[in-house]
């Protein structure tokens, strides 16, 4: 057995990221840049006013009460084509251009107007509630770095910047290929014998929520010639995820099957808990994750090892992502030689501090804790035994696919 580490770390060398498309920025969200988003505008392209009111030169309105004829006005896509000079003013509105001749913009709350003429109450120094060319990013600038996942607010400032379309890495496509006579699909007829499989809609929903493309190729028999048939649906696919049929036995067919289909096998079998039967290779030139057939054993290490190889194929770093950590809540035993993945809940103590609590079962058929659980509690091998108030490391779920 290898450890979780260098488990992931032999994964991942060889995983390049996918080449580049160009998309609408429309479509951007949740994409992955390829290249730099560089403006071609600088913003705002003049000085604007901040405020709807008064553009007027500050010396005019130093002393206060002030009285100044105005001389024409400048709303928001439109300008005041004179100059604003001594004694004078021009009603502006946010976001137009700040006359010539003018310094400042005496905000309306500050006016009142008679006609031709306005009287400002409050004076304004020189630069008052003006935006100045260029204040925001000017043409030229840096915006958005490659490997970025898009938010909304980068698809504001890509648009901002003048960016209608964007380079992105194409979305991975991963086919997902469930295994074993014992499963069949949600709706369909269940034997006595039989139970309904989850694994490959799950983990085909984790492919989505990462950014990928899952490809369902349905469940496999436990028979070499349909494993075989099956997988073939893997041709042009960036990854091939199998489910099943992965932990020593006779009905374990995946590496015998597709051994004489080209599958090239690194290693099998990891130090974890769950999850210890993982499979990683390649078949035909395609990378290859074989999975636990336990439903959370399937999850759990698509957490740890599909998500990180879709993210790779993505272009996204996260080796610099900081450990997340909680205070345990409860005691913990020490640990054996394999790392633990506890399924577990936050909640903050009364001082408002994060805490967790592992599930006291953790049988790994038990989905529905899966589904309960915020977080995965990690335990190191051998780690000693773990009192209420321990620092504890934590994997947080994903919840929900929502950003700005």
């Amino acid at each position: 057995m290898i450890s979780v580490e260098a488990a992931l770390q032999r994964l991942l060398a060889p995983l390049e990221p996918l080449a580049a498309e160009q998309i609408s920025v429309a479509d951007g969200l949740g994409r992955v840049l390829a290249e730099d988003v560089v403006s071609r505008r600088t913003q705002p392209p003049f000085a604007v006013s901040a405020m709807d009111g008064y553009a007027v030169r500050a010396a005019d309105v130093a002393t206060v009460p002030a009285r100044l004829r105005v001389v024409g006005a400048a709303p928001a896509g439109s300008a005041y084509a004179g100059t604003v000079g001594a004694g004078e003013a021009v009603r502006i509105f946010t976001g137009a251009p700040v006359p010539v001749g003018a310094d400042c913009i005496v905000i309306q709350e500050d006016t009142s107007r008679d006609g031709d003429w306005v009287t400002v109450s409050e004076g304004a120094p020189p630069g008052r509630y003006v935006r100045p060319e260029g204040l925001d990013f000017r043409a030229g600038t840096h915006g958005i770095s490659a490997g970025k996942v898009l938010t909304a607010r980068d698809i504001g400032l890509a648009a901002a910047m003048n960016r209608p379309w964007l380079l992105v890495h194409r979305r991975p496509r991963v086919a997902v290929l469930a295994t074993g006579d014992e499963v069949v699909m949600p709706g369909d007829s269940i034997g006595p014998y039989q139970i309904v499989s989850s694994n490959g809609l799950a983990l085909g929903a984790l492919i989505t929520a990462c950014g990928g493309m899952p490809l369902q190729l349905g469940i496999a028999l436990d028979d070499p010639a349909s494993l075989q048939r099956m997988a073939e649906g893997a041709v042009g696919a960036d990854m091939l995820v199998t489910t099943g049929g992965a932990s020593v036995g006779e009905h374990d067919l995946v590496q015998s099957a597709l051994a004489p289909k080209g599958l090239d096998l690194d290693f099998w079998k990891i130090a974890m808990r769950p999850g210890k039967p993982l499979m990683v290779g390649r078949l035909k030139g395609t990378p290859m994750l074989g999975l636990p057939g336990n439903p959370v054993s399937s999850l759990v290490c698509g957490l740890l090892f599909l998500k990180p190889a879709v993210e790779a194929l993505l272009g996204i770093d996260r080796a610099t992502e900081p450990q997340a950590t909680a205070r345990l809540a409860v005691p913990l035993a020490a640990n054996d030689r394999r790392q633990d993945y506890l399924r577990a809940q936050t909640r903050h103590d009364r001082d408002g501090k994060l805490e967790v609590v592992p599930f006291a079962h953790q049988d790994s058929s038990m989905l529905s804790l899966l589904a309960q659980a915020d977080c995965l509690v990690i335990r190191p091998p051998l780690a000693p035994a773990a009192q209420p108030g321990d620092l504890v490391p934590i994997l947080p779920f994903v919840t929900g696919l929502a950003s700005i």
